[in-house]
């Protein structure tokens, strides 16, 4: 029977630290600021913005929500996105997606300013991530899987590392965040033959394939560490990960639960890409 590995420890942890640096900046007459820009008002979204001003409100980092109506035309949302982008206050911009259907995403990744895009939304930081370029950002989700890792000391580096899943918002760039570790990683995805073949034999498993409860205990290999990064409803109406918690546990040595897993430290992720942010922006790194 394998360990429950809790999110909000990992999270305390980096609040810990992000305090004191905080505190530091202030010290300096400099107050790390966060905008997030918001369409419409999605249960989820705004679920998700609650949890970041508390997180960010506890750390000393400074916030404004700007709120745009549902009904946004593209180059109204542009001039207001390059409002924000020029505001010298702002460090980081965090914008939900994705977009209602009149907003075209393809266009808007090029107009956030890349030194403020603290989850990973311009081409530019997707580069940076390719390449181990620390001036970028990586996603919030697929950073708080390796603090995760790191915290609870499970070794990377030349260990057989499995994600399932392939998105661009967690499978590919924690894929890339695992290779950065010195991790030798697989990608399986809807098309992968006999995945538990593939999965069994890996030493981590990041599971992100958005289906509830598909992953049991034979796609895990004894002793394997899980990190579930879905979260889904199940049919009583419980939020739940895309792997069978109680099933796994019985291979696994670790497991993340959902909820109170990798979401709890999604947003000490983005309060620690803010301060980064700022200090990039103050030349103090």
């Amino acid at each position: 029977m394998g360990q429950i590995i809790k999110g909000k420890p990992v999270a305390d942890a980096i609040s810990t630290v992000l305090t004191k640096e905080v505190e530091e900046l202030k010290a300096k007459g400099i107050t790390p600021k966060l905008t997030i820009v918001r369409v419409g008002a999605n249960g989820s979204d705004l679920a998700y913005e609650r949890g970041a001003l508390k997180r960010c409100a506890s750390i000393g980092i400074e916030t404004e929500v700007k709120e745009l109506p549902e009904n946004i035309e593209q180059d109204d949302f542009i001039a207001e996105l390059k409002k924000v982008n020029e505001d010298k206050a702002t460090n980081g911009i965090l914008i939900f997606r994705p977009f209602p259907k009149q907003l075209d995403e393809s266009v808007i990744k090029y107009i956030i300013a890349p030194e403020k895009d603290v989850d990973c939304f311009s081409p530019v930081n997707v580069a940076k991530l390719m390449e181990k370029d620390e001036t970028g950002f990586a996603p919030c989700t697929p950073s708080a899987v390796i603090e995760i890792l790191k915290h609870y000391n499970v070794p990377m580096k030349g260990k057989n590392a499995v994600v399932i899943g392939r998105s661009m918002v967690v499978g590919k760039p924690v894929s890339m965040l695992l290779l950065n570790e010195n991790a030798t990683v697989t990608i399986c995805h809807s098309r992968t033959q006999d995945m538990p073949s593939v999965t069994s034999k890996a030493d981590i498993v990041i599971v992100g394939i958005g289906k509830a409860k598909m992953i049991d205990s034979k796609y895990i290999g004894d002793e394997a560490v899980v990190i579930d990064v879905g979260i889904n409803v199940d049919e009583k109406g419980n939020l739940c990960g895309d792997a069978d918690t109680d099933s796994c546990i019985e291979k696994a040595s670790m497991i993340t639960p959902v909820p109170a897993g990798v979401g709890s430290v999604t947003t000490s992720i983005l309060a620690k890409h803010v301060v980064k942010a700022c200090k990039l922006q103050n030349n103090l790194v």
